[in-house]
């Protein structure tokens, strides 16, 4: 379960504090799956990385399956950070040297459980629709397959949270629509949670539960 408890942050100024949000409240269970929206400069992506543990609040707290990252030494938020969330970006950031299957197996080079990551790359990247992709470079793949790519990636060490940040905004309409056909598809298993940030009405409305960022706090919509 993610639960998000009056968090705020700002930055501070030569002409003081500089507030981006304040009083954000947000719980989702395990399986759970959420948009988010609001107008660029809201604040809205500054939310997905202290979610992340990518940058401290400056006050309230973030928990994910009962662990706060914000509150563990460096190298325990990294290890934590590893095995518990991943990330798609609106730049797929994929590495150009290497092939899907590959970039897919990036996260998992620091992980030491014994798994057998291979397979699960492989079976991903079929899951994406790219199993006769695999061995192909980015730059040989569409910008939909390049993304698929790197949600096969986010997946990697099963992660208990996605955070997805504008994960459709630079895709053609049909790409967009398989993005999200399959963004949508990977809370089946109960496991995942995961939050969407996007500009996008159309891939929000594929969403039960939707957030707009409003006066720097999170509101529902109805």
């Amino acid at each position: 379960m993610l639960v998000v408890s009056n968090l705020a942050k700002s930055y501070a100024t030569p002409r003081g504090p500089l507030s981006i949000l304040e009083n954000v409240n947000l719980t989702i269970a395990d399986g759970g799956a959420v948009a988010v929206m609001g107008p660029s400069g809201s604040g809205k992506s500054t939310l997905l990385y202290i979610l992340g543990a990518l940058e401290p609040p400056t006050s309230g707290s973030v928990t994910i399956g009962g662990t706060n990252p914000h509150e563990l030494r460096e190298r325990e938020q990294a290890t934590f950070r590893g095995a518990q969330i991943g990330f798609v970006f609106q730049d797929h950031l994929l590495l150009p040297q290497l092939s899907a299957l590959d970039n897919v197996l990036a996260p998992a080079v620091v992980a030491k459980d014994g798994r057998d990551y291979p397979d699960r790359a492989r079976s991903l990247l079929e899951r994406v629709g790219l199993g006769d992709r695999m061995n192909h470079r980015p730059a040989e793949l569409s910008g939909g397959e390049r993304q698929r790519v790197s949600i096969a990636r986010a997946l990697i060490r099963e992660p208990s949270l996605v955070l997805c940040d504008e994960p459709t905004g630079n895709l053609d309409r049909a790409a967009a629509d398989g993005v999200a056909d399959l963004l949508g598809s990977l809370t089946a298993d109960g496991r995942t949670t995961m939050i969407v940030v996007t500009h996008s009405p159309v891939l929000a409305a594929r969403f039960e539960k939707r957030y707009e960022v409003v006066d720097r706090s999170l509101v529902a919509e109805p």
